[in-house]
């Protein structure tokens, strides 16, 4: 069968990569158009219709600036989804855009099936009408979601697992010694690294690093390493430190960091797999009038991963005005090992892995797709 399948940023990129592999396993028959990056590449052994870079714009700002792009990209996708009537169109969060690429296979009958939701909990709920209107299946990564899905929205979805709890445990059987690690990266020895982790769009960056990079000066017995996005020139970090960079390998930098600032997204919930003492850090513009808004905006007490996962203040999260050199030092202080929060945030993120389990979410999440365009087809 033919799969369309449209993940928009780096993070969609692995996990989409994982569910083509296992779309092989579960069809040996399937081939892909898919837009993502290069994981998706090397899994389905094809180049993308439109690589991610092209279409990782952040905030309202962003897009306007590029919506020639955007609108152009979407006339792209939508003609594909047109031309080559695939069997299954399967979105990976992303959904500005793929919701209005899932309202174009809707037309031409093609059905949808939607692989990690929209955080429609945090924001845009109205997105949900949309969603119920358009998509097949919802196949979720975050357990509370069923419960939010169905209680709030009369809407059944599928918990399939949460594929970063396996795709955690397999790379730290895989890891490089310590030695080898800064060996490889050009890091000197023996330092306890505090790993800068500020995203992967270009506004994030500009926004986060900073602060990060004020904290880490406090740090003077701590070597700080900047985790480099992918697609990201590393000449973009250099604007805001002269802090060593290491590029593609966030996940490593975490494992081998002695604690971690990170902004909000995949890369929290890695960092508690992980069992880094981390802070959560989201800048935006640093505006109090933002903060208000922003909270009246959100339907959720959290805006981590973490937090929403174990459904309490896990990892402390400093939110934009908030996200300033000295609040963010005081938690790291906290969360370091001897800090007061250290072992209450260790014990945590126990509890996190206890509720995501281990099973294979992208087998679960192919196995489910497969069998639903089957059993339309008898």
């Amino acid at each position: 069968m033919h799969y369309f399948i449209s993940a928009g940023e780096a993070s969609g990129d692995i996990h989409a990569a994982e569910l083509i592999r296992q779309l092989r396993i579960t069809d040996t028959e399937a081939r892909f158009t898919f837009l993502g990056g290069d994981l998706m590449a090397a899994a389905s052994g094809s180049s993308p219709l439109i690589h991610y870079r092209d279409m990782a714009f952040m905030g309202f700002c962003e897009v306007i600036r590029h919506l020639d792009k955007v609108l152009h990209n979407l006339r792209t996708a939508k003609r594909a989804v047109a031309s080559e009537r695939p069997d299954a169109l399967i979105l990976v969060d992303y959904p500005s855009f793929n919701l209005k690429l899932a309202k174009e296979a809707v037309k031409h009958q093609i059905p949808v099936f939607y692989y990690i939701s929209p955080k429609v909990w945090a924001w845009k709920e109205g997105r949900v009408k949309k969603i119920r209107r358009y998509v097949r299946r919802m196949l979720s990564i975050l357990p509370f979601e069923k419960e939010y899905y169905r209680d709030r929205h009369g809407y059944e979805i599928d918990y399939v697992g949460n594929p970063t709890v396996r795709e955690v445990d397999q790379r730290l059987a895989s890891l490089d010694d310590d030695d080898a690690f800064r060996r490889k990266h050009r890091l000197e020895p023996r330092r306890h690294i505090l790993a800068l982790v500020p995203g992967s769009r270009i506004g994030e960056i500009r926004n986060n690093l900073p602060v990060m990079a004020e904290v880490a000066r406090r740090h003077p017995s701590m070597l700080p390493v900047v985790a480099g996005a992918p697609a990201v020139d590393t000449e973009i970090y250099s604007k805001y430190c002269d802090f060593p960079v290491v590029e593609n390998d966030t996940f490593s930098l975490m494992a081998h960091a002695d604690a971690a600032l990170v902004t909000s997204g995949t890369a929290t919930l890695e960092a508690a797999l992980i069992g880094v003492p981390q802070v959560v850090c989201y800048r935006a513009n640093g505006s109090r009038i933002s903060y208000n808004i922003f909270k009246r905006i959100l339907k959720i007490p959290f805006v981590s991963l973490p937090n929403l996962i174990a459904g309490k203040a896990v990892v402390a999260e400093q939110l934009v005005h908030l996200c300033n050199p000295d609040t963010v030092d005081a938690r790291l202080s906290e969360v370091l090992p001897g800090g007061s929060a250290h072992d209450l945030q260790q014990q945590g993120y126990k509890e996190i892995r206890e509720k995501l389990s281990d099973a294979d979410a992208a087998a679960n999440a192919a196995a489910i797709i497969v069998d639903e365009i089957k059993n339309e087809r008898r």
